[in-house]
Order: structure tokens, then C-alpha cells, then sequence
């Protein structure tokens, strides 16, 4: 037996509009913007190389873009086979670098062999607008979210606990995961109170 489908038919209905009445809406000319003009961005040679204008956080080879939160030396984590890895022990890390609104593009995995279920899958996180040495700042998730049941706003790509994520596009540990991350600061009038959100 076949599931049940939802089938959804479209009517085209074209209805001629003499040519007058286009103008008496105006001409295209005028919904046309020339300025500013973007600024132009060279891609990269491929898809896993970045743009011209992207400032890298990790190469590969070394953190040198990043330092310890508890007291800005040397970040501890292991990298080797070009690879970045968590070491806990050694707590968080952050970039050196203040970003305001930014783009972030992350590729992360869990490993192929993890155990545990719910947030005990290797969970991990981005802050983004970190304020102090805790988990301050608002938590994009890192989690194996598949086939692993956990609250919706604490799984993957979720903003921990104030956000569910649109889907589970999660790809099963030992693969890849990528997230793009747009970001914009809040503004604040000169009293303090909020001009913008994030």
C-alpha cells in the first residue's frame, strides 16, 4: 500500500494586457537602481577554496587565529591531519580578531564511533556575541542530530534553547556538516535602548 500524496494542481490563467496599460504603470527605467555599486569579490579557484575577501580562521596547519578564553594564551586544541579537534580539557576557544556582522562558514563532524544519545553526542557549539569566559552570547549548536532523539531546540543547528532549526539535514558521524552563519550585530541608541535586533 502507497502512502497517501498531497497533489497540488496549478491553473495558469493568462489574461492579455494591452500594451497601454503597462505604461500607465510607469516605466521599467524608473524601478531601476544604479548606486552603490557592489563591490567586487573574486570566488574562489574551487568550491573548497574561499572568496577574496574572507579572512581565514583556521588553514589547516595551525590556530594562530585563535586564543584561549580563560586567559588569552595559546589556544589548546589539537590540530593534525588538517583537522582542528576539541580538547575539553583545555575549555574554549576564541577568535583573536572582534567581528560585528560577519558571514561564518563551518564544516564540523562527529566522530565515526561516538556513543552516548541524546546531548551526550558530540556536543559542542559556535558562540556568537560571547560576552565573557562562560557560554555567554548565543549558542549555535553542534550535535550529532542523527537518528538521535533530543529537545528540537537543542539539536544541531539549532540556537540553543531559543531556536528549533528549520530541518535535520544532518549527515551521519564521520561525515561532514556545514553551516553557513550570517550574522548582524544589535544596535544600540546613545540611552542604551535597542535600535536593531540581531
Amino acid at each position: 500500500m502507497q502512502p497517501n500524496r498531497a497533489v497540488l494542481t496549478l491553473l495558469l490563467v493568462v489574461v492579455a494586457v494591452p500594451a497601454v496599460g503597462a505604461q500607465q504603470r510607469g516605466r521599467p527605467e524608473d524601478t531601476e537602481v544604479w548606486s552603490p555599486v557592489p563591490r567586487v569579490v573574486t570566488p574562489g579557484r574551487n568550491d573548497a577554496a574561499p572568496p577574496s575577501d574572507a579572512i581565514v580562521l583556521f588553514d589547516g596547519r595551525n590556530l594562530d587565529e585563535w586564543v584561549s578564553v580563560k586567559d588569552h594564551g595559546p589556544a589548546g586544541w589539537t590540530v593534525a591531519n588538517g583537522v582542528v579537534t576539541v580538547n575539553k580539557s583545555a575549555g574554549n576557544i576564541e577568535t583573536k580578531r572582534t567581528f560585528t556582522n560577519y558571514q561564518l562558514h563551518l564544516e564540523w563532524r562527529v566522530p565515526p564511533d561516538i556513543t552516548g544519545s541524546g546531548q551526550a553526542r558530540g556536543n559542542s557549539g559556535v558562540f556568537l556575541a560571547s560576552t565573557g569566559p562562560g557560554d555567554d552570547g548565543y549558542e549555535v549548536q553542534i550535535l550529532d542530530s542523527y537518528q538521535n532523539t533530543t529537545y528540537v531546540n537543542g539539536q544541531a543547528a539549532s540556537v540553543y534553547k531559543q531556536y528549533a532549526p528549520l530541518v535535520n539535514a544532518m549527515r551521519p558521524p564521520g561525515e561532514w556538516n556545514v553551516y553557513d552563519i550570517v550574522w548582524t550585530a544589535p544596535t544600540f541608541h546613545d540611552d542604551g535602548s535597542r535600535r536593531r535586533p540581531t
